[in-house]
């Protein structure tokens, strides 16, 4: 699934993989990160990275799931 969420002239590009109970997550030597992209103008790029600040897997799958709400209920517009 992708969803493009508009917030104040930014998008957030978020390809949600039902099948990978760990989209948007990685492992960097024991700690669980988050990463996502955000398209503040139309011709530019960001990656956002940060440190989840855990090392229990299912930890990290919640505090991912929070952060990526907290960002889809900011934005006043959803499309899919």
């Amino acid at each position: 699934m992708n969803n493009l969420v508009t917030n104040q002239g930014e998008e957030l590009a978020l390809r949600i993989d039902d099948s990978n109970l760990n989209h948007h997550l990685w492992n960097n030597n024991g700690t669980w990160w988050i990463h996502y992209t955000i398209y503040p103008t139309p011709v530019t790029v960001e990656r956002i990275r940060r440190s989840l600040k855990t090392k229990i897997l299912p930890e990290a799958q919640s505090r991912r799931d929070e952060i990526l709400d907290e960002l889809l209920n900011q934005a006043p517009k959803l499309a899919a």
